[in-house]
């Protein structure tokens, strides 16, 4: 493990927001959705995402996640995916959303 100092640290912006709008990526070669997560004050931020083994779209509604919010915007199977939501592999390799289980505002950075 690397060890980083807290600056660096600092500098990524992660950020709760929730999932306000969720459906299939068609264009992705690999199963994946498209989210729109509404970030309080940095406002609405779409993403795409490989997490169709333990989600549907409908189930992402209203879910508060972490998103990093300051990397580069990346074109991803035809959309502009402006915000990295995040998540850890189960023992299978399936990502499991990083996710709070009381209300956190919207925009709120992770501390």
């Amino acid at each position: 493990m690397q060890i980083i100092e807290w600056d660096d640290f600092t500098k990524v912006e992660m950020r709760i927001g929730t999932i306000i709008r969720a459906e299939v990526n068609s264009k992705a070669k690999k199963p994946a959705y498209v989210m729109d997560v509404d970030l309080g004050v940095l406002g609405i931020k779409r993403s795409s995402a490989q997490i169709t083994v333990h989600y549907t779209p409908e189930s992402l509604i209203g879910k508060q996640v972490l998103c990093v919010c300051n990397f580069e915007v990346k074109r991803i199977a035809g959309i502009k995916s402006e915000v990295l939501i995040t998540g850890a592999p189960d023992e299978t390799g399936a990502i499991v959303l990083a996710e709070f289980n009381l209300p956190v505002p919207n925009g709120s950075r992770l501390a």
